[in-house]
């Protein structure tokens, strides 16, 4: 699984924006983003938070339709590692594949607003913030 816009606070419908992606990247569907120092959209590090999701796959000139992460938007994704002790407000780190969060607390990123289980593979849904 990966980001995937569960909801938002606003009635609004998110507008997609076009951005390019540094050339040794592979951005995949609902990969969480962030910007290089050359203003090229890289894979967001574990203790980041994202500026973008990808909304579909890069094309042949590295350009990548993204939605900005905002305050009042929820996202689902996966936990990559079963987490007994996460409860609701949890804030954890996201995964190293950008598309999943950890069971990590330590610097987290993501604050968990729903949980389906904490094991491994469970959905879970989370504000970056």
């Amino acid at each position: 699984m990966a980001f995937m816009m569960q909801s938002m606070d606003v009635g609004q419908t998110p507008p997609l924006e076009y951005r390019q992606a540094a050339a040794e990247e592979t951005v995949v569907l609902g990969e969480a983003l962030v910007t290089n120092a050359a203003g090229l959209l890289t894979k967001c590090g574990a203790t980041a938070k994202p500026e973008y999701v990808a909304a579909g796959p890069q094309d042949e000139q590295d350009m990548v339709p993204v939605v900005r992460v905002q305050d009042y938007q929820v996202w689902r994704t996966q936990l990559s590692a079963a987490g007994a002790d996460l409860k609701l407000g949890s804030k954890v780190t996201l995964d190293a594949d950008g598309l999943r969060v950890t069971a990590t607390t330590e610097s987290g990123v993501a604050s968990i607003v729903a949980l389906e289980g904490t094991a491994e593979g469970e959905s879970v849904r989370v504000r970056f913030g």
